[in-house]
Parts: C-alpha cells; sequence; structure tokens
C-alpha cells in the first residue's frame, strides 16, 4: 500500500503539491529524482530515517486534510495501482497494510462525517468504501444492524448505545463494521452523518482518546481556535456538539476503529441516547458496557465465496475456484477460514493468473512455515499477529507460547498447568489470551483452544528462539509424561475388578471414560510424537495403553493410527516385544475396520516377533486374534485350529483368564462352522471361566454369544435369557455399543418368538444405546427394524420378508489383553 500511496503521489493526483512531496520525499532520503515509487517506500522504512519521515509526513497529512477532494482522487489512484490499497485507509484488519509507522504517519487519524450515506465527504475522506468482496457475515451484519437500529427494538431486545466487535487480528473486524454501517445509513438511520475514526490501538504509538475528541471535533466543524485547552473541557463540547446536531439533523453513527481499551473509546460516547457507537478491537471491551459481538472465523462455504469473488473481481473469468472445488476447500483450511489469510492467497493467486489451485495449496501444505507463504508483500499474517502478541505480558507471551505446542486442537485446564510447569491451571493468563482473542474459549468450561494460524505463529515463535525452543520441549516432555500416567489410570480403571488395587487417580468408569474422552485427540497426537527420537519410546508406552479404550469405544481408525505409531516407534528403538504388541493391536483394529487380509498379514507378523522373543502367553494371544481374522476371512478350520492352539497355549501358562477368550471365540469359530452343540460347549465353559475369575464384563460377552447360539439352536427362550444376563451387565458397565448389540440380538428373538410389539421397542432401545455409543450408523439401522415391525404382519401363507444378515450376526468377540500393558498384547 505504501509503494501504491507514492505512485499516486508521483504521478499527480495529489496536485502539484503531491509531486512536490514525492520529490521532497526522494531528496530526504538520498534518492535521485524520478526514484521510483517501491524504491521511496523500501528506504521510508529504514529505522534512521523515522524522524525525517516523520516530518514529511506531517505536511502530507495537512495537504490531504486540507480538501477531501485530494484525498478522495489519491485513493482512486492507489486503487488503480493495488486494487484494495486505496479502501486500505480503513478497510481489513489494519496491520496488514499498515507496516506500522510510515503510513500511520503520513495519513494520520482518519475522520469523516457523511451525511444520509449519499452526499459528498466533508472532511479528510468518507466513510471507508464498502469492503470489496465482502461474504459470509449475514447473521453477524443482521445482528449489528438489530443493536444500530434507533427505532424501536424487537421485542425483548434492549437498545444499546455502544456495540463492541472484537475478533482475532484479520478476522474481517472492520469490514464487517463498515459493511453494516453503509447498511445503516442507507436505511437512513443516521440523517446526522456518520463519524469514522482509526484509533490505531495496536501501533507503536496509538491515538490517545484526546487526539481523538480533537479531530473529531474539527470534523464536526468547530474552528480549532474554539477547541478547549482541557482534555474535559474538549468532551464536554464534543457530546454537547452531538447532542445539538441531533436535534438539528438526526442521528450520528460513531464508529471508532482499531480501539485497544475501553479507556480509548470512553471519552468519545455520546452524552445523547439517539446516537450510535460501533466499535472494534481486538479486545473483549466489556468494561465499556456495550454489547459485545464476538466475530469468529468464516464457515468453509463462505470462505469458499470469498476465495472465488477475489478472484473474479481482478478478472470476471477467472473460475479457478469454481473449477476445482476441493483444492479450494483445502486452501481455505489452509488459511484457517481467516479473511485476512484468504484475501492474502487470493491475491497471490491473481498475481499468477497460471498457478492451479492445487498446485498453490501443495506449495502451502509442503512449507514448514505456512506464514511465510500468507505474505503479498502488503499484507502478511504473521505482522497481524505480531502486534497483538507484543502487546501481551511476559507471562502472557510465555503461555501462548507453549499453548501453540499442545498435541490437541482443544486444550484443557490440566494440560495447560502442565505445559506451564504449573501446579494449577493459569486460569489469569488463559482469561487475558481469551480477551484478546489469540485464545478462545472451547466447546465447554475448562477448555480452549487457538485457532490454526495463531498456533502456526506461536510455533514460529518457539522454533526463532534457542532458549524458547529449549523451553518448549521440556514442555512437550512433561504433557508426554502426563499423558503416559493419565492415561495409564484411565485404562486402569477401566479395566478395575473388584479385588484388584485400586487406581490412584480416576473414581470410576464414567470419570475415567469422560476423561479419555476429552484427551482423545491430544492422546492420538502425542503418540504421533513418536516419529522424533526423544518421544519413541513414551510414545510406544502410551500407544499400547489407549488400545484397551480404543476398543472400548469402537474408534478403530484411531486405534489403527497409533498402533502403527507404536509399531514404528518400537522398531526404531529395537523393543521387538512391544514391536510385536503393537502389531497384534494394528491386526485387531484392521480385523474390524480394514481389509481381513491386511489383518491377518500383520497378526502373522506379530506372531513371528512373539516367536522370536520366546513368550508363548504372549504368542497365544496372537494365535486367539490370529483366529477371529481367518473366521472372518471364511477359512473357518483354520480359525478353530487357531484358538485351540491359543487356548493350549494359555492353559499350559496358567492364564485362566485368557484360557477363557480362547474358548469364547473358539464357540464363535464353531458356531461358523455348524457346529453348534460343539459351540454351546466351548461358549459355556468360557462363561463359566471368566465368571471364576470375576471379569463380569467379558463374562457377559460369553453370555451374548451363547444367545446367539442357543437362537441358532432353536432354544430361543434360553437365549433370551442369555441375552438378558449379558444385557444388565453391559449396562452397568455403561458400555453402550454391546449394550446396542446385545438388545438387537434380543430384539431378534422375540421377533422369531412373533411377539413384534416387543421386538419394535428392543429395536429402538438398541438405536438409542447406539446413539450414546457415538454409532449413527448402528442406530440407523435399528431403527429401520423397529419401522419394519409398524407394518402388519404378513397373511398366512405368504412369505415373511428376509431378515437382513446383520440382525442374526451382531456377536462381540472377545480380544485377548496381556497382563501389565493394559490394551495390548505384548509385554
Amino acid at each position: 500500500m505504501r509503494t501504491a500511496f507514492l505512485a499516486a503521489l508521483a504521478e499527480g493526483a495529489g496536485g502539484e503539491p503531491g509531486r512536490r512531496a514525492a520529490d521532497e520525499l526522494a531528496r530526504l532520503l538520498g534518492l535521485g529524482p524520478g526514484a521510483s515509487a517501491r524504491a521511496l517506500a523500501e528506504a521510508a522504512t529504514d529505522p534512521d530515517r523515522a524522524e525525517t519521515v516523520r516530518v514529511w509526513g506531517d505536511g502530507v497529512r495537512a495537504l490531504l486534510a486540507a480538501d477531501p477532494q485530494v484525498a478522495g482522487a489519491v485513493a482512486a489512484a492507489m486503487e488503480r495501482h493495488a486494487p484494495g490499497s486505496g479502501t486500505g485507509w480503513y478497510d481489513g484488519d489494519h496491520t496488514d497494510f499498515r507496516g506500522g509507522v510510515f503510513l500511520r504517519e503520513v495519513i494520520g487519524v482518519q475522520v469523516v462525517v457523511q451525511r444520509g450515506g449519499a452526499a459528498a465527504p466533508e472532511a479528510l475522506a468518507s466513510l471507508p468504501p464498502r469492503p470489496g468482496g465482502f461474504a459470509g457475515r449475514d447473521d453477524d451484519t443482521a445482528g449489528l444492524l438489530r443493536a444500530l437500529d434507533p427505532n424501536t427494538p424487537d421485542p425483548g431486545t434492549l437498545a444499546v448505545l455502544v456495540t463492541a466487535v472484537s475478533g482475532l487480528g484479520g478476522i474481517g473486524k472492520t469490514a464487517l463494521a463498515v459493511e453494516t454501517a453503509h447498511l445503516a445509513c442507507e436505511k437512513g438511520w443516521f440523517p446526522g452523518g456518520v463519524l469514522f475514526v482509526d484509533l490505531h490501538g495496536y501501533d507503536e504509538e496509538p491515538v490517545t482518546a484526546d487526539q481523538a475528541l480533537q479531530s473529531l471535533l474539527r470534523a464536526l466543524g468547530v474552528p480549532p481556535e474554539h477547541i478547549p485547552a482541557r482534555a474535559d473541557d474538549r468532551a464536554a463540547l464534543y457530546r454537547s456538539v452531538l447532542t445539538r446536531r441531533g436535534k438539528e439533523q438526526g442521528a450520528v453513527l460513531v464508529l471508532a476503529d482499531n480501539a485497544s481499551s475501553s479507556d480509548q473509546v470512553r471519552p468519545l460516547l455520546p452524552g445523547d441516547s439517539c446516537h450510535r457507537v460501533l466499535v472494534t478491537s481486538r479486545d473483549r471491551l466489556t468494561q465499556l458496557g456495550a454489547r459485545l459481538v464476538p466475530l469468529d472465523q468464516l464457515t468453509p462455504e463462505a470462505a469458499g465465496e470469498l476465495l472465488d469473488l477475489a478472484l473474479r473481481i481482478a478478472d470476471p473469468g477467472d473460475g479457478r475456484v469454481t473449477d476445482d472445488p476441493d483444492g479450494a476447500e483445502r486452501l481455505a483450511r489452509l488459511c484457517g477460514h481467516l479473511p485476512l489469510a484468504l484475501q492474502i492467497a487470493a491475491a497471490l493467486l491473481v498475481e499468477d493468473p497460471e498457478l492451479p489451485v492445487a498446485e498453490f495449496v501443495g506449495e502451502l501444505e509442503a512449507s514448514h512455515d505456512r506464514l511465510l507463504h500468507l505474505d503479498d508483500g502488503e499484507r502478511s499474517v504473521r505482522a497481524a499477529f505480531d502486534l497483538s502478541y507484543r502487546r501481551l505480558s511476559a507471562g502472557q507471551a510465555r503461555l501462548l507460547r507453549l499453548l501453540a505446542l499442545a498435541p490437541g486442537p482443544a486444550i484443557s485446564d490440566e494440560v495447560a498447568a502442565v505445559l506451564a510447569g504449573a501446579a494449577a491451571p493459569p486460569l489469569r493468563e488463559l482469561k487475558a489470551l481469551a480477551r484478546v482473542h489469540l485464545v478462545e474459549r472451547g466447546s465447554r468450561r475448562g477448555w480452549w483452544r487457538l485457532h490454526d494460524l495463531v498456533r502456526v505463529f506461536g510455533t514460529g515463535v518457539v522454533v526463532g528462539d534457542a532458549v524458547w525452543r529449549e523451553e518448549g520441549e521440556a514442555a512437550r516432555v512433561r504433557v508426554m509424561e502426563f499423558y503416559c500416567r493419565s492415561a495409564g489410570a484411565a485404562v486402569s480403571r477401566m479395566r478395575w475388578l473388584p479385588g484388584m488395587a485400586e487406581p490412584e487417580r480416576f473414581g470410576d468408569r464414567e470419570e475415567a471414560l469422560t476423561w479419555l474422552d476429552g484427551e482423545r485427540a491430544g492422546l492420538v497426537t502425542a503418540v504421533l510424537w513418536g516419529r522424533e527420537e526423544r518421544f519413541a519410546e513414551r510414545a510406544v508406552t502410551l500407544g499400547l495403553c489407549l488400545a484397551e479404550y480404543f476398543d472400548w469405544r469402537r474408534y478403530f481408525d484411531d486405534l489403527i493410527t497409533v498402533s502403527r505409531a507404536a509399531q514404528e516407534a518400537a522398531h526404531r528403538v529395537g523393543d521387538h516385544g512391544r514391536e510385536a504388541a503393537a502389531w497384534n493391536n494394528l491386526g485387531t483394529a484392521l480385523g474390524e475396520a480394514g481389509p481381513v487380509g491386511e489383518a491377518i498379514h500383520v497378526l502373522l507378523r506379530a506372531r513371528v516377533l512373539y516367536q522370536a522373543v520366546g513368550n508363548p502367553g504372549y504368542e497365544a494371544q496372537v494365535w486367539n486374534n490370529l483366529g477371529g481374522a481367518l473366521k472372518d476371512a471364511g477359512r473357518v478350520e483354520e480359525a478353530i485350529d487357531a484358538h485351540i492352539h491359543a487356548r493350549d497355549l494359555f492353559r499350559s501358562v496358567g492364564d485362566r483368564h485368557r484360557e477363557a477368550a480362547a474358548w469364547n471365540n473358539l464357540g464363535l469359530a464353531l458356531r461358523e462352522a455348524g457346529r453348534v452343540e460343539d459351540a454351546i460347549d466351548a461358549l459355556v465353559r468360557a462363561r463359566d471361566l471368566h465368571e471364576a475369575v470375576g471379569d463380569r464384563h467379558r463374562a457377559a460377552t460369553a453370555w451374548n454369544n451363547l444367545g446367539l447360539v442357543l437362537r441358532k439352536a432353536g432354544r430361543v427362550k434360553e437365549a433370551i435369557a442369555a441375552y438378558g444376563r449379558a444385557l444388565e451387565v453391559y449396562q452397568e458397565f455403561q458400555d453402550w455399543h454391546r449394550a446396542g448389540q446385545t438388545l438387537q440380538n434380543l430384539a431378534r428373538a422375540h421377533e422369531i418368538a412373533h411377539r413384534r410389539a416387543r421386538a419394535r421397542a428392543l429395536y429402538s432401545a438398541a438405536a438409542d444405546a447406539f446413539t450414546r455409543a457415538g454409532a449413527p450408523a448402528d442406530a440407523a439401522q435399528a431403527r429401520t427394524y423397529a419401522a419394519a415391525l409398524t407394518e402388519p404382519p404378513a397373511p398366512t401363507g405368504t412369505p415373511a420378508p428376509a431378515v437382513p444378515p446383520a440382525r442374526t450376526a451382531a456377536c462381540v468377540p472377545l480380544v485377548p489383553r496381556s497382563p501389565g500393558v493394559p490394551g495390548s498384547a505384548g509385554p
């Protein structure tokens, strides 16, 4: 923008005085006559010449202030040189185009009085032009209009004098405020005019409230010699002039842009309630007594619309966004749906009309510093964030840097404390960061989140300083150790049975599962840290530990991710036993959610490794899981042999708990082979062994599977009783997915017994259980079965509709676990 401004002066947009001013700047900077605008702009940023530029800028500011038409001509010329730069005096989030001192000192404080929205400007400029490419803010605009409406408000809505729009730098606060002001003027709400003042709240030298008052008074027509010397007297005169204007000409809208504190705005408030004040700030100005309007990032759809609109403004035929919607969606995501970043990305695409969106996306994805690319020479996302960062206290800045290193997208109070190395959550600093929108409150109390690009910014700050890098690595180690301890305690509580030692931390299974659910994304990411050598061993421990939880919740995609990562890390450190455990868990997960052929291949690798380390107990677990995968592949006789081998190995090492698991899975394979009586005998043995060792949850699995085989044998009444025993335990353990499966099996049994109403109710109950388990597809299927039973039964002699196979195959195969490593089959 600086280049465009100087080019406008040099070509005569500011008249002969403007040309002379450009020549004078060249002389002051030691450049020859005819120096390019870009050379002037670059030279003017030299800190050693700051005072020279400031003095020159005072003269140019006076030139622009003396004649509004000159200022308008300069803005128009700037638009020709760089679209958006002329409106950039007021548009956007300031930091993207101001670059700090130079333009600030050239332009000074922008103030305008505009009558009714249509008349020519009366002061330095006009109400800033409507922002080009404005998109995706319909709800926000409507909310602001309701707050500004000087007429009777909606029922239940209080009229407010001040509305404060707040949000992260680059989020589009000014664009929203300016667009809304234009709409309000079009409605005729402010016949007294619109006062616009940019307070430059985040510059090194913000405009003080007293300076703003002086400018506003001049804009209101008060001669300089009549402006009082004392600040209180100036504020009183300002309120009086506005009151008189309100009576004579009507309501006035005051748009105070880019405020950094309530103190900067409070003296600018009118005394007459007919007027309205609209403020934009990166801070939540809670002390102002204003209607607070926090602004969030754009939706993905609106972000795509903004990209497309920006390209078509430059070239109506540019359809790169609509031609590649997937690439545009990825680009919007990489920009964090942040308007400033999206505008910069669009400008870079405009600069290179032949650059495909997908290729640009590839460059961003491959970059180690995304913010380096989100800079078009005039605007920079990093510069926008840096202005906010520089205003933080040392403690707040440190916490922001550490939060950027958190493994998950949401950060709990607990993890924030661990990152900070504090005994208690740093709530004071967290709330301070939230007030300036560098941190946002999460979806529930006690949770926080960072915008994706703020996280990139914070990480970049850490990487750029050796001391902060060391501090950051220490914080990550603390988080990993905390996760290993806490996840271990949570899984121990999940596996706890009467007679076992009480886990240290969690009072019951529900509390443990709630903690794991909340930290789930962070836990997965922490396991992926195992790609770094210093975290490899801890990542293996954490990944193996989490398998029990992911299996319980049926998060098989997560189980696949952490098992692969744990296997790779264990292999790198030469831990063959735990590598085998990771292969085993991966094979189990693939058997549930992936190609069964791949599951068999993976489990065979686990078996070979266990045979190499000479541990028959762990080898037996792989044999048992391999049997399940072979059964699913239709290789039933091989599956039976694998389960028998597993059973005998467990028996040889005296592991009755896992021997019961082998009996259970053997029963399922025998059922598949049509050997119903042998299957019943195996499942009874599994049930009795589990009950003997006090494992009621796995005994419930045996009861459920026994019910399946009894039903197949035509012993429906006994099957219903077996399902009932299983359901009772699953509900007690809040294992809602297995409860849903058992309810569905129970419903099928009642359907066979011609109790349609009871079956329909059970299918509905199964749908509710699946919903609680977070399994919408299973829930929808159960509702479909329930709905089918609302139809009258087929007449005698007419075949009944075929029963979907899923109704008769909802068995719960038992996956064995090893002692000492929750959720794994390794040492």
